[in-house]
């Protein structure tokens, strides 16, 4: 196996034991998680780290870089190593460690409730794409350590690469890789009132600032003012990086 695949994979996360379909909680998952490609705009992958390779890649365009699923599922990790922008590498390889040192200081029955996310640059026809990735625990083994994961690609709402945080299920916690102090910080997702979702429910579906003013019986300049409150706690700049930022953040 290629040294540079082996920079993905760490000796203390190693999958020693003998598994097999048997021992899954649903024998099924590949149908389930192909049904789920299809009803979704994002790519869907799942990394085996027993085997160290793809299991499953999903047909959306975005992550394939122009292969079909099939060839980038059969390239593995050296897929990374061709699509991926140059200087990104390095990133990519500090996020998979980053992850395992987290991952390794939380409880094992609860690794499978925190989700890892960042951005990189994928080369699609020579052209770099900014996508955000985000890693999240299928299967774990009975120590803890994690067999399977499920990786989901979408197009960044960001406009550099990193951008590392992991977000804990039913939870407003959320941590990001301060990279200059070189450690996690712990902080809670924004919070938008009930009126801000109402204007953001609103604008997804396509209605001008008139129309939503009529809609929630307000002035034009008042869905201004929200407007420009949710830019700020977003720190966007449009209301189409508010849509995206609260679709990512799940928290519309």
């Amino acid at each position: 196996m290629s040294e540079n695949i082996n920079r993905f994979f760490f000796s203390e996360n190693t999958v020693k034991e003998d598994l097999n379909e048997e021992t899954m909680a649903l024998n099924n998952y590949l149908e389930v998680t192909d049904a789920f490609s299809r009803a979704i705009y994002m790519s869907v992958y799942i990394i085996d780290y027993q085997k160290r390779n793809f299991e499953y890649v999903s047909e959306n365009p975005l992550f394939l870089c122009g292969n079909t699923a099939e060839e980038v599922k059969k390239m593995g990790y050296e897929f990374y190593f061709r699509y991926v922008q140059k200087s990104d590498a390095d990133l990519l390889s500090k996020v998979n460690r980053l992850g395992y040192e987290f991952y390794e200081k939380i409880p094992a029955e609860e690794r499978k409730y925190y989700t890892l996310s960042y951005d990189i640059h994928l080369l699609n026809k020579d052209k770099a794409i900014l996508v955000n990735q985000k890693l999240t625990p299928l299967f774990l083994t009975e120590e803890g350590k994690i067999w399977k994961a499920m990786g989901v690609v979408s197009l960044s709402t960001n406009t550099n690469s990193g951008n590392i945080t992991i977000s804990r299920q039913g939870t407003n916690d959320y941590w990001w890789y301060d990279a200059e102090e070189e450690k996690w910080r712990n902080e809670e997702k924004i919070k938008l009132s009930e009126r801000e979702l109402e204007v953001l429910r609103y604008y997804a579906q396509g209605y001008t600032i008139n129309k939503i003013a009529e809609k929630i019986f307000v002035s034009p300049d008042t869905i201004k003012f929200h407007r420009r409150k949710l830019f700020e706690k977003m720190q966007v700049s449009n209301i189409s990086e508010a849509l995206a930022f609260v679709t990512s953040n799940k928290l519309l």
